[in-house]
């Protein structure tokens, strides 16, 4: 009777300690940090266990303005402007390391512009302003507001 209580207890242990070792979380908040126009997102999540590949994403609202500029990026005689507001989302695979862990990052662009300039000028961004900025790991439902959750980048602005 005594074995086949222990045997059984030890069953339960294991169990317990399956549960408990697979227990997906973000270590902390994961980071948004600004890259030109772009928003750089960067976390570690832990308690994965032995799973092969985390599928996440990372999306925001992002507002851009564009412009057009020649080519010594100066400002033409005409001031042609476009707005442009959108939701971004990106995505990845990453591997678990050993300890069940991944340290990743993922780059959540400005929205793409429609604006088409003339002869020699080109299209440059004016400003970009990113909010609801969030990551998630699709594979376990674990999803969190980056630090911070709202970024904006501002380069000049033509006349």
């Amino acid at each position: 009777m005594q074995i086949k209580r222990t045997v059984c207890l030890l069953g339960l242990a294991l169990i317990a300690t399956v549960a408990i070792a697979r227990s997906p979380q973000f270590l902390r908040a994961p980071s948004a940090s600004l890259g030109s126009p772009k928003v750089i997102v960067k976390w570690t999540e832990v308690g994965l266990g032995s799973t092969d590949g985390v599928n996440y994403v990372a999306n925001a609202t992002a507002a851009a303005r564009y412009q057009c500029v020649n080519r010594g990026n100066n400002c033409p005689a005409a001031s042609n402007k476009a707005d442009v507001l959108a939701d971004i989302s990106v995505g990845g695979t990453f591997a678990v390391d050993k300890n069940g862990k991944i340290t990743g990052t993922l780059i959540i662009p400005a929205p793409t512009g429609t604006l088409v300039c003339p002869g020699n000028q080109v299209v440059g961004v004016v400003s970009a302003v990113f909010t609801n900025i969030r990551l998630t790991d699709v594979t376990n439902g674990v999803s969190s507001p980056t630090n911070p959750s709202a970024l904006t980048y501002n380069a000049p602005e033509c006349p």
